[in-house]
């Protein structure tokens, strides 16, 4: 079972040619609900036929799957409707849920059965985690390539599991966001928040105001040359996302976070003077002006050219640190915002600050507090809960991946403390805020905010490897959650983050393969 995950070794067991053997059932990152290893292997060989429900969604995935094994084995693994044995992907009914699956394994073949298409992709990123490393690579790689015998059945603990992504503070292109999505995918990561706009930068096109992206768009942290998505840019980031099973939510911070758009128009400022750009990292000094009609019809605007856009269920709308916003201004501007929202069909999310507010009916906060967070805050977000709304834990001490590891670590920051790999996997999100109904835990996502972040290698390092335990945390049972099997079983993702070429930090506290 996976309680047993921590007996294993961290690297595959080689087998008698030298060769890495099939990986363990038990080795999955996120645990599997329950692995009963058992019966003979299944070997990928030039005949193994990828095999499919006549169904468009699920040929998809059957695509996707034959794109990841192709360049590595160098066989043609057609995806089709027709023969036996192979690689089968199968929706039928059955205990599967949206997202669950089942996945068994044995000589004949390797079958993996959902309720729906969101439930076989997730059965083929944990058949990539049976197979070698090496099938991750882009060249024709030696094999053998053997899936251990033995059956997978699996659901997620939360139905919302997220990775956010600062474009504002700095921008990251289209293929950037993609490759995010990408290495997300991985760990069944099923959302990706995209905080589209702050101080630094305003990062996507609104045609009723388009001094938005051409103008509040054009600089960074650092004074770089910033840049944005035009909505087709952002349409593509929406389809490509589907396509891995995430959905994509929008975030316009407001009132506060706002300097793009005031310097944009001074007529959004309580004094109709435009600030400058800012390319710093100070935050709680702009406020859009709460007592004007004109900021109301901006939001409207920007809402309502958002939402029709994004075709997923929720708008986040920030909240947070509003410091230059009086509290009564606050709770009116929320008051206002909100409904806005609703009427263009989308659910409100907003940072945990909206909990001093009203949230609205079917809103969700996300809780971004640290431990050391005062009594009187958790509170009123624990009564929030209480009262009906949902919360997203993204508690900076533990899954803000922008945190530093240690003291050393070049990039990040560490005004939440230093976030080590440990640290960031060893809370449980279920207990974590006591007293909130547990029907109220929507999930857990964690926030890559980008002051210090430049490059996809900056990416990388921050993300890995602490992005998975925070997968993990969504996805797997509480049952499973065990740091000394933990990290084992990080570590033997070290070779397939190699083999996709993702850089991570080689924490102490994990047992990486040696070599």
């Amino acid at each position: 079972m996976v309680a047993a995950a921590g007996l294993c070794a961290a690297g595959s067991a080689p087998a008698a040619s030298g060769r890495p053997a099939a990986a363990p059932l038990d080795r999955v990152l996120p645990a599997p609900a329950s692995a009963e290893p058992g019966g003979s292997p299944y070997r990928i060989t030039r005949g193994t036929q990828i095999r499919v429900d006549d169904s468009g969604a699920v040929r998809q995935v059957g695509e996707y799957l034959a794109n990841v094994l192709r360049p590595s084995t160098g066989y043609p693994l057609p995806v089709t409707t027709q023969g036996t044995g192979g690689i089968r992907l199968h929706l039928a009914d059955g205990p599967f849920g949206n997202e669950g699956y089942r996945l068994d394994s044995g000589a004949g073949g390797v079958t993996i059965t959902a309720l729906k298409p969101a439930g076989l992709f997730h059965g083929v990123q944990t058949l990539r985690q049976l197979l070698p490393a090496a099938v991750e690579k882009k060249t024709v790689q030696s094999g053998p390539w053997a899936v251990a015998g033995g059956t997978i059945k699996d659901s997620p603990r939360y139905a919302y599991r997220g990775a956010m992504l600062d474009v504002s503070r700095h921008f990251f292109t289209v293929a950037q966001v993609k490759r995010f999505i990408d290495e997300s995918a991985l760990y069944k990561i099923n959302t990706l928040h995209l905080h589209l706009s702050d101080d630094q930068g305003w990062r996507i096109a609104i045609d009723s105001w388009p001094r938005l992206a051409s103008y509040g768009g054009s600089t960074e942290v650092g004074g770089g040359k910033g840049g944005y998505y035009t909505k087709a840019d952002y349409q593509e980031i929406v389809r490509y996302a589907a396509s891995r099973y995430l959905e994509v939510v929008p975030e316009i911070d407001m009132p506060g976070h706002t300097n793009a758009a005031l310097a944009s128009y001074a007529k959004l400022n309580c004094d109709g003077v435009a600030p400058p750009l800012y390319t710093g990292t100070n935050v709680g000094f702009s406020s859009l002006c709460v007592s004007s009609q004109v900021t109301y019809g901006f939001v409207d605007d920007v809402i309502r050219e958002l939402a029709a856009i994004t075709p997923g269920r929720y708008l986040h709308i920030g909240g947070d640190e509003a410091h230059s916003t009086s509290h009564d201004d606050y709770v009116a501007f929320m008051d206002r915002v909100q409904p806005i929202v609703a009427k263009y069909g989308k659910t409100v999310v907003g940072w945990h600050q909206l909990t001093g507010a009203h949230p609205a009916e079917g809103a969700l906060a996300q809780y971004w507090g640290l431990d050391s967070t005062s009594a009187a805050e958790k509170a009123q977000v624990v009564k929030a809960a209480q009262n009906g709304t949902r919360l997203i834990l993204s508690p900076a001490d533990r899954v803000y991946l922008d945190m530093k590891y240690t003291k050393d670590t070049r990039l990040g920051q560490d005004w939440a403390g230093l976030v080590e790999v440990k640290r960031s996997y060893d809370w449980d999100p279920g207990t974590y805020l006591p007293g909130a109904p547990a029907a109220a835990i929507a999930g857990v996502e964690a926030p890559l905010w980008s002051e210090t972040i430049v490059t996809n290698a900056d990416i990388d390092y921050m993300t890995f490897p602490r992005l998975p335990g925070a997968a993990e945390l969504g996805w797997s049972p509480a049952s499973t959650h065990d740091w000394n099997a933990y990290k084992v079983r990080l570590a033997a993702q070290a070779a397939r983050w190699e083999a996709l070429g993702i850089g991570y930090h080689r924490s102490p506290q994990v047992p990486w393969p040696v070599g």
